[in-house]
């Protein structure tokens, strides 16, 4: 791998081209008056994780403390779309050491390979766990093809 260095002209010395990167992500730093990062676990929500099968695909999501009243889930063509509200009660009179829980509203749009059967769908909530059924659609599913002999 090779770096090039590039001249700085203010000093006559040369610098590396993350130099540059540190000196703008400094800046910026100051500029917003030094962010905190991001909270672990701030990622997309809910996480997912999707199966397939020969008859349906699976998908399965992690929302703890999320009600079915709150959530909704729409099929169309191929994408299902998992969307709700997260709410979390404010601790009243209580100091925040460390806040990653996040409330309000979300959504999350997968496509699945193939069409799905939308009038067939299935949604079961368990402990914290979404599980949706999507069966094929019939022009989606493997057929088994019949060899004849002459």
């Amino acid at each position: 791998m090779t770096m090039r260095n590039f001249l700085d002209w203010h000093t006559g010395s040369w610098r590396s081209p993350f130099d540059e990167l540190a000196r703008l992500k400094a800046q910026m730093d100051r500029l917003y008056g030094g962010a905190e990062p991001a909270p672990a676990g701030s990622g997309v929500f809910p996480l997912v994780n999707v199966t397939e099968d020969a008859d349906a695909y699976r998908i399965r999501a992690e929302i703890p403390g999320i009600s079915a009243g709150d959530l909704d889930i729409s099929v169309t063509g191929r994408t299902v779309t998992l969307s709700g509200e997260r709410k979390i009660a404010p601790v009243e009179g209580a100091s925040y050491h460390r806040r990653e829980r996040r409330a309000g509203v979300f959504s999350r749009s997968l496509t699945m390979p193939a069409p799905v059967a939308s009038e067939k769908v299935e949604a079961l909530l368990e402990n914290g766990v979404l599980t949706v059924a999507l069966p094929k659609a019939e022009e989606a599913k493997p057929r088994q093809v019949s060899v004849k002999t002459v």
